[in-house]
C-alpha cells in the first residue's frame, strides 16, 4: 500500500514537472514569431476596368481584417505580437468622378470577429487557445462583427496605376460601441479590382474591452486594427 502511494506521488511530481517545463517553454521561449502587417499585393496585375471605376463595389474573396496586440510573458525582454486574422469580411462603397479625381463614398468594412484566428506562433504552445479568451472579451454571441464606416474619401486619379495613400476619417463600431477613428490605407486597382489595405490603432478600454488576464502574461490595451480587402464592381 506504501509502495502504491510512492509511486502515485512520484507520478504526479512527474506530471507536474512536465506541466512546468511547458509552461517555461511557452511564456519564457524566444522561439516564436509573427506575421507581417496586413498590406497590399506585391506585384498587383495592370488594371483592366474597362469601364472606369465609377460605380458600386462590393468586397469579394481574398479580403482578410484582424488585429495585432503585445503581449509580455514574464521573464522575457521583448513584446510578442499576438496576430489573429479572419476572411469573413464584407462591406462595400461607392465611387464617382474620372481620372482627373475620385470620390469615394458610403465605405462600409465589416469583419466577422466570432471567425478570428491566432495566426502567430509560440514554440510548444498552440496559440489558438487564446480565441477562446478573445471571444468571451468581445462578446462575439451577442456582438459577433466589426465595422467600420466612413462618408467619404478623395482619392487621386493616378490609382489606376499606381498605389494611393488616403486617409479616411470615421466611425468604428466593437462590441456595441462606436468610436470616431482614423484609418491609414494605401490603394491600388488589381485587374478589374480595387484593393485596399489600412489600419487604425485603438485603446480596447475605450470600447469596453478589458485586456485579457492570462497567466504569466501582460496583454497592452493598444490593438492594432489591419485589413487588406478586394473589391469588385457590382
Amino acid at each position: 500500500m506504501r509502495r502504491n502511494l510512492i509511486v502515485a506521488a512520484a507520478a504526479g511530481i512527474v506530471i507536474i514537472a512536465l506541466a512546468a517545463v511547458g509552461g517555461y517553454v511557452y511564456f519564457f521561449s524566444s522561439l516564436r514569431s509573427s506575421p507581417s502587417t496586413l498590406g497590399l499585393s506585391a506585384s498587383p496585375s495592370p488594371a483592366t476596368v474597362s469601364s472606369g471605376l465609377a460605380g458600386t463595389w462590393k468586397v469579394t474573396t481574398g479580403s482578410r481584417a484582424g488585429y495585432r496586440v503585445q503581449e509580455l510573458f514574464v521573464g522575457a525582454t521583448s513584446k510578442h505580437d499576438a496576430v489573429a486574422r479572419t476572411s469573413n469580411v464584407s462591406g462595400g462603397l461607392t465611387v464617382s468622378g474620372d481620372s482627373s479625381g475620385y470620390q469615394v463614398s458610403g465605405i462600409t468594412l465589416s469583419a466577422d470577429v466570432s471567425s478570428l484566428q491566432s495566426v502567430d506562433s509560440v514554440v510548444g504552445r498552440n496559440v489558438t487557445q487564446r480565441d477562446g479568451i478573445v471571444s468571451r472579451q468581445l462578446n462575439v454571441q451577442q456582438f459577433p462583427n466589426a465595422t467600420f464606416i466612413a462618408t467619404t474619401v478623395s482619392v487621386p486619379g493616378t490609382v489606376t496605376s499606381s498605389p494611393a495613400n488616403v486617409s479616411a476619417a470615421g466611425k468604428l463600431t466593437v462590441r456595441g460601441v462606436t468610436k470616431d477613428v482614423t484609418v491609414a490605407a494605401t490603394a491600388q486597382v488589381v485587374g478589374d479590382k480595387i484593393e485596399i489595405a489600412g489600419k487604425t490603432t485603438i485603446n480596447m478600454t475605450d470600447y469596453g474591452v478589458a485586456p485579457p488576464q492570462v497567466p504569466f502574461t501582460t496583454v497592452d490595451p493598444a490593438v492594432t486594427i489591419e485589413f487588406d480587402v478586394f473589391l469588385m464592381k457590382s
